[in-house]
């Protein structure tokens, strides 16, 4: 059983029904609020584990709502809106979201982008040792291995690789991760980023040239992927 509370702020009845018949089905505990103001309220008055969040929201536009929830709301937030722009998305991305689909969607790609991104927030809590396929990463030790054979890292391609671990399966911007590594001063250094991926994708990947860990997602930044 899964158990975990799922809040949904959509203001489209035959979405919410949608999405509260599919998580039900699949063990989720579903709250629900047609407004931001609603949305709001139930957040801060029972924490949910994850928010399913829609941008077209009656009361408040989404993107602002978004920024409020991440004033203060730590959990995973999904975006799930008919704005399917690059600029949308990337700017829901940069403010705290951590993963976006378009309207209509797939069902079976929900579910797993919601066991994705519980399953990341679990493992910034416990704080494990993440196997990866071929690929160990132990974040207490800060200790790398790939077949066995412990993986050199420099302190950046380290703390990049670690920064994807904890976000698994997450979107992660070009901005994000280069203000996360860097710092706000090289948001636009994106050559810094380019250089490094390659570094780690050398180190880590079958083929370099084939990523499956790293993987590009195009004009918005990178995912990193488990192998089981």
């Amino acid at each position: 059983m899964n158990k975990a509370t799922i809040l949904i702020i959509d203001d489209e009845a035959q979405m919410r029904k949608l999405l509260e018949i599919t998580l039900q089905s699949n063990d989720y505990i579903v709250n629900q609020a047609s407004t931001a103001k609603e949305g709001m309220i139930s957040a801060a008055s029972h924490p949910p584990d994850m928010i399913i969040l829609d941008l077209g929201l009656p009361d408040e536009d989404g993107q602002s709502v978004l920024k409020k929830l991440r004033e203060w709301y730590t959990n995973p937030i999904i975006i799930l809106s008919v704005q399917n722009t690059e600029e949308d998305i990337i700017n829901a991305l940069d403010s705290g979201a951590n993963d976006y689909l378009v309207k209509p969607f797939r069902t079976g790609e929900l579910l797993a982008r919601i066991r994705s991104a519980l399953r990341a927030a679990a493992t910034e809590e416990s704080n494990p040792v993440m196997i990866c396929g071929d690929l160990e990463i132990d974040l207490a030790t800060r200790t790398v291995k790939k077949k066995n054979e412990v993986v050199k890292l420099t302190a950046t391609e380290y703390t990049l690789l670690a920064l994807f671990v904890k976000n698994e399966g997450m979107v992660l911007t070009h901005h994000y991760l280069l203000r996360e590594v860097w710092g706000p001063g090289f948001i636009n250094q994106s050559q810094y980023l380019r250089v490094f991926i390659a570094q780690l994708r050398k180190k880590i990947e079958d083929d370099p040239n084939r990523p499956t860990y790293i993987v590009t997602e195009s004009g918005v930044g990178y995912r990193f992927v488990r192998k089981e």
